[in-house]
């Protein structure tokens, strides 16, 4: 069966892009210049829906409050958070799936708090004032690249470059009604790769549930905390890794460490790396590709004892 791959989630699809993917849905209602699908194959119900959805939201009338702002009624939103939270339980990977989780949970209460957060905080104002955008245009990888070893930017390319990511990935926010929080919903997103910096941890299943738990405590926005509910979906030994080591530190470091959101990163890039974990109360987990190489190791030379009868 073949699915139809999107790299905007919730965003909707016409005709010929989704031809062009391959998806074999018939098509038959069309909504203004959008068409709806009349059925979904098996396995693809939910991201139908989702994409119904969007479909639904793109020609309600309601007055946008901010360019790229798709209002949402409270079931609407509560279908979004359905959907994509069950979507993205089976794919954690799916960036989109988790913005979508990310806004259609954060309003009423919890966006309002960590603006609240900012505006009670000198540096969160001025964040909130500039509003500065972290993207490889405004951020120079290679004066990254050329900075010491233990500096927080030499750290944040560093990881960038070793996992083979890029600050260019985020979510445009949509659907938080209110601008100034939709401003902080998106500082969130892309400040995300230097809490992984900073701490370390990579972006395998692992890495970011970890994060996520860290994430949570720390914001208290809903979504890390579901994100919790991936670690089901680890292999047994990564969830026990996950229970005894990453998530009591996660749990500890978020709850105790100054709020992240605070952080003016862009103003932070040459200073000492361990520095700034002090200042903010964040200490390093276990290296985690390092365990996960061991266990490997460890799991081959137990299979080559094995293979020979030892």
């Amino acid at each position: 069966m073949t699915r139809i791959k999107t790299s905007g989630g919730i965003g909707g699809a016409d005709e010929d892009h989704c031809k062009e993917l391959g998806e074999v849905t018939t098509w038959t209602h069309q909504i203004g210049k959008r068409l709806v699908p009349s059925s979904f194959h098996q396995g693809t119900y939910v991201q139908g829906y989702i994409s119904y959805m969007n479909f639904r939201l793109t020609t309600s009338g309601a007055a946008p409050n901010y360019p790229g702002h798709v209002p949402l009624t409270k079931l609407e939103r509560l279908g979004m958070a359905i959907g994509s939270s069950a979507m993205a339980l089976i794919n954690p990977y799916r960036a989109d799936l988790i913005a979508q989780v990310g806004e259609s949970t954060a309003t009423p209460y919890f966006i309002y708090r960590l603006r609240d957060a900012m505006l009670a905080d000198p540096t969160g104002r001025r964040i909130l004032r500039l509003r500065p955008r972290i993207t490889s245009k405004t951020l120079s990888m290679s004066y990254l690249r050329s900075l010491p070893e233990n500096t927080v930017g030499r750290t944040y390319v560093g990881w960038l470059d070793r996992e083979g990511v890029s600050p260019d990935t985020r979510s445009e926010t949509r659907y938080i009604d209110d601008e100034e929080c939709a401003y902080v919903m998106q500082r969130y997103r892309e400040c995300h790769d230097f809490y992984h910096s900073i701490t370390g941890l990579p972006i395998v299943r692992e890495g970011e549930v970890a994060l996520k738990a860290f994430e949570w405590a720390n914001t208290l926005l809903p979504m890390p905390g579901l994100s919790m509910f991936a670690a089901a979906t680890m292999k047994p030994q990564e969830r026990q890794r996950f229970w005894d080591i990453y998530l009591p530190w996660a749990l500890r470091n978020g709850s105790r460490s100054k709020e992240v959101i605070n952080v003016f990163w862009e103003e932070q890039l040459e200073r000492d790396v361990e520095e700034l974990r002090g200042e903010l109360g964040i200490e390093q987990p276990p290296d985690l590709r390092a365990i996960r190489k061991a266990a490997r190791e460890e799991k081959k030379r137990l299979n080559e004892i094995k293979a020979k009868g030892i």
